[in-house]
């Protein structure tokens, strides 16, 4: 599967923006789906994950209450709906996919992976 992620770019805190996803490929609802940030000189980490059939989602603790993962089959695509954004929010996001049914919160457990699309958040 190829992923295409979208919808990065500057906003002040306290503001929003969705990310996207689109995959092509091998069938989108046979992938869970991830998405993950790295800010500079950090390492990369986890922010959520959405099942194959979308009915099951798992967030970071720092992102929970304000991102919101999502899938839409239909169109072989997945988002993340940013609320509230601050500072620290400020890293370049990328999404991922894992065959499979389990949800990962794992960065080494998914093998395909989008090009970073960069959120800066400006306080």
């Amino acid at each position: 599967v190829q992923l295409q992620a979208s919808g990065g770019g500057t906003v002040q805190a306290g503001g929003s923006l969705r990310l996207s996803c689109a995959a092509s490929g091998r069938t989108f609802g046979d992938y869970v789906m991830g998405w993950f940030r790295q800010a500079p000189g950090k390492e990369r980490e986890f922010v959520a994950t959405i099942s194959w059939s979308g009915s099951n989602t798992y967030y970071a603790d720092s992102v929970k209450g304000r991102f919101t993962i999502s899938r839409d089959n239909a169109k072989n695509t997945v988002y993340l709906q940013m609320n509230s954004l601050k500072p620290e929010d400020t890293a370049a996001y990328y999404c991922a996919a894992r065959l499979g049914y389990a949800r990962s919160r794992y960065a080494y457990e998914y093998p395909y992976w989008g090009q970073g699309t960069l959120v800066t958040v400006s306080s």
